[in-house]
């Protein structure tokens, strides 16, 4: 795909706006309240990042004063094995791969978030069964699709609900995975509960069909989410500590806006992180997806929940909130929502394509349109090749070779390339 500006978008310049108003972060002073949002990449080499990623958060960490929000971070093998291009960082050497990452970050005066993340019943299991793992999620056989369950079968790795003992063991892995990041030289740990992982697994009826303290009602089925998360509190520190809800999101087959009751479950959830606040144990933030992007696998506009709002956080959680969801060409909405209480904005699929995207915002310059077919290529392609506005506006697009597009997001995990 050869490089162009975004057709039939107007940018603003929001330099004047609340975008660009310094913002705290559990213990971190941000510069601005553009922040990059968690993206899968799979661009990862046996499970460790390598240079391509240190080059990629490089870029995107120039403007000072930035918060990365690395892209999902296996916490272990046993909690949803993933192929070998997805990163982990349950091992010392996974560890020292990623010291280079947030160490460049940290040189260009930005700070970063690992997101800790548990494939649940999302593995494929064809991995793991060449691993000798279990694929597992909140219950027995309540598989995510007629596909995934064909595949179960066939490689004799039948979906298990993870058992009390288990799920004691799980929270020791995430509590590892946070350490670990910390060693790693993270700032802080965002924890992924949203787009039907496996803590949204435990969350949503549609995935959770348990009998026990883990299942059945709002309360239990919040229970795991909340015990991972005052366990990272109690290791780390509650300023270390953000999590992220997906409450309209379909992907993973949940219930998002489909069941209007749901949100009942993420009111609860967010309730009883208040009260932690009250007690002292305050976390970084809550980071909600939009209504706009309810299903991370559609292009921008072609699924949307146009009446929805995430606005009910605001009377129930006093503290910092990130929203992510197609901010960049809704740049009113953005000015907008960052006039309410503490809010950052996370940008995804346009910082793929402008590195220097907080520069953009704040000058009210054009966007590079992305390359969706490139979004999960295991190559420097669509990757760490897209350039600044000054070097646009120097040297003019880059010439590169015209490529097929690359495979889908399911697609490539399950290739593993």
């Amino acid at each position: 795909m050869s490089m162009n500006f975004r057709e039939g978008f107007e940018p603003v310049a929001l330099k004047d706006t609340n975008v660009f108003k310094p913002i705290k972060v559990g213990n971190i002073e941000l510069k601005h309240r553009v922040a990059l949002a968690p993206l899968t990449r799979l661009r990862n080499t046996n499970n460790l990042p390598g240079q391509w990623s240190v080059e990629y958060y490089d870029q995107r960490s120039k403007y000072p004063g930035t918060l990365i929000i690395t892209e999902g971070t296996l916490i272990s093998p046993e909690y949803g094995s993933g192929p070998p291009n997805v990163p982990e960082i349950s091992t010392d050497e996974q560890v020292e791969a990623w010291k280079p990452i947030h160490d460049k970050i940290h040189e260009n005066g930005s700070y970063s978030f690992q997101q800790l993340w548990a494939l649940g019943r999302q593995s494929y299991p064809q991995i793991l069964k060449q691993r000798g793992l279990q694929f597992i999620s909140a219950s027995d056989g309540v598989y995510m699709d007629e596909e995934t369950e064909k595949a179960a079968k066939e490689f004799g790795t039948p979906l298990h609900g993870l058992t009390k003992d288990e799920i004691k063991e799980c929270v020791e892995h995430y509590v590892r995975a946070a350490k670990n990041s910390l060693k790693s030289g993270a700032d802080g740990v965002e924890l992924h509960s949203g787009n039907g992982y496996l803590l949204n697994q435990f969350i949503d009826p549609m995935s959770n069909k348990r009998t026990d303290e883990y299942g059945g009602s709002i309360e239990n089925r919040a229970r795991l989410t909340l015990e991972v998360l005052d366990a990272l509190i109690e290791a780390i520190g509650p300023d270390k500590v953000g999590i992220r809800f997906s409450p309209w999101g379909t992907f993973g087959n949940m219930t998002g806006h489909k069941d209007p009751t749901i949100f009942a479950q993420y009111a609860y959830l967010i309730a009883e992180i208040e009260n932690r606040a009250r007690k002292g144990k305050k976390i970084a933030y809550i980071h909600l997806i939009e209504p706009r992007v309810p299903d991370m696998s559609y292009a921008e506009g072609e699924y949307t929940v146009p009446t929805g709002s995430n606005d009910f956080i605001y009377s129930i959680w006093n503290g910092t909130v990130i929203r992510a969801g197609d901010y960049a060409l809704h740049p009113k909405q953005a000015k907008i929502d960052t006039e309410k209480h503490e809010t950052l904005l996370a940008y995804g699929r346009m910082f793929i394509s402008n590195p220097d995207l907080p520069k953009r915002l704040y000058e009210g310059q054009k966007l590079t349109q992305y390359g969706r077919g490139h979004f999960h290529s295991a190559e420097p392609y669509g990757y760490i090749d897209y350039p600044t506005y000054e070097e646009i506006e120097k040297n003019g697009f880059p010439q590169r070779e015209k490529k097929e597009d690359g495979p889908g997001y399911t697609e490539a995990l399950k290739a593993g390339k």
